[in-house]
């Protein structure tokens, strides 16, 4: 007997565990670096590397918040989550672009009251310089191979954390403007350049927040997209038309809602094998979709459709119509089409029942006659079922 083959992983575990490697990869740089910075700033005297040693501590932090939210993130769908847990990566987007706009605004607030008092930085010894070019390639070197994972595991948090990076790259840039103006005299730039690294990384925060926050509020695609979407659904078999086609992120993956339209008389069963064809098609074409939701409409105006919710439904209407056709022979089966304001009728009968021409043409005529004094009634049809 061939031996059991284990299950694949699923893709979000997979995700989650690149997503992680990349991050643990984070951590160990950003923990040497922090060693590194307070060290060598307490050894020669540099306030401002010992600063950004502190400062790579607090990216330890996101990076541990990114592991939580990630693992999280790949949890699969339960009955609290029927989507899954995929939003925890955005709401932790979110807390790092907020993060990232204290730590841009505290750098404008400081460097801009520094630049305005005159007050410059001490003179520090040359090794703190070499340091602190060090950590602006190292934590360079970081943003670029974070962002080429995020972009491939289209990760919105990995982004976040790589923009992190590259703040602690800029913010190392301006201990090395700083330590190189105290040496050579022009104590002005490390104040003045200060202040425009703390406006980028305020700006990449407020970025990252506020496409978190457009996330969180399900913002819908962009009008390209949507359109794309409706192409797909157009060009399904069956479909006759698209409404109400609406989109949300979630994450790193996409949901859409939809109402298509079909002939208003096929049957239930034949409607739902449009939609979920419809559904597969969207789902094959749009590697990012998680789900479509389809909902399906007959192909009738808006004002039909809000005339068919007036009309009697079945349970009232046919215990009428048996009484209408009291004397006449029992149909099988019926089938109701709410169209334009008006009920069709579809009545089903054995052929043995009117294997006679003559009387099969008088109940029609009769059938027929009764029918007209129902003012909902517009169309009756006589089927006739054989058996194979």
């Amino acid at each position: 007997m061939p031996a059991v083959q284990p299950a694949p992983p699923h893709p979000d575990k997979l995700r989650a565990g690149e997503a992680q490697r990349a991050t643990w990869i984070s951590v160990w740089v950003n923990l040497l670096l922090t060693g590194v910075q307070m060290l060598v700033g307490w050894l020669a005297h540099s306030q401002s590397l010992v600063a950004h040693g502190l400062h790579s501590l607090s990216d330890l932090l996101s990076d541990f918040l990114v592991l939580w939210a990630s693992h999280q993130g790949a949890q699969p769908a339960d009955g609290q989550h029927p989507y899954g847990h995929a939003r925890i990566e955005t709401a932790a987007t979110l807390l790092l672009g907020v993060s990232l706009i204290a730590v841009g605004g505290g750098i404008m607030w400081q460097s801009g009251q520094q630049l305005a008092s005159g007050i410059g930085a001490e003179p520090v010894g040359w090794l703190a310089f070499w340091i602190a070019i060090l950590t602006v390639v190292a934590k360079e070197g970081l943003y670029r191979y974070l962002n080429h994972v995020a972009r491939r595991l289209r990760s919105p948090l990995l982004t976040a954390n790589a923009l992190h990076s590259r703040a602690d790259a800029a913010s190392a840039l301006v201990v090395v403007v700083g330590i190189g103006g105290a040496l050579f005299g022009w104590i002005f730039l490390d104040a003045l350049a200060a202040v425009l690294m703390g406006f980028m990384i305020l700006k990449m925060g407020a970025g990252l927040a506020l496409e978190a926050l457009r996330e969180l509020i399900d913002t819908g695609l962009d009008e390209t997209r949507v359109e794309t979407l409706r192409a797909i659904l157009l060009a399904s078999h069956g479909v006759r038309g698209v409404h109400e086609l609406r989109t949300r992120r979630m994450a790193h993956q996409v949901l859409v809602d939809v109402h298509i339209q079909v002939d208003p008389r096929i049957s239930v069963s034949e409607g739902h094998q449009i939609a979920e064809a419809a559904r597969a098609a969207v789902l094959a074409a749009q590697d990012d979709v998680l789900d479509v939701l389809v909902h399906v409409d007959p192909e009738v105006g808006d004002a039909a459709d809000m005339a068919a919710g007036q009309l009697p439904s079945r349970e009232i209407l046919v215990p009428q119509l048996e009484r209408l056709f009291a004397d006449l022979p029992r149909p099988e089966r019926m089938i109701l089409h709410y169209l334009d304001g008006q009920i069709e009728i579809d009545l089903y009968f054995a052929a043995s029942r009117l294997e006679d021409p003559d009387i099969s043409g008088q109940i029609e005529a009769r059938f027929s006659e009764r029918a007209r004094a129902e003012p909902l009634i517009r169309t009756l049809r006589f089927n006739f079922v054989v058996a194979p």
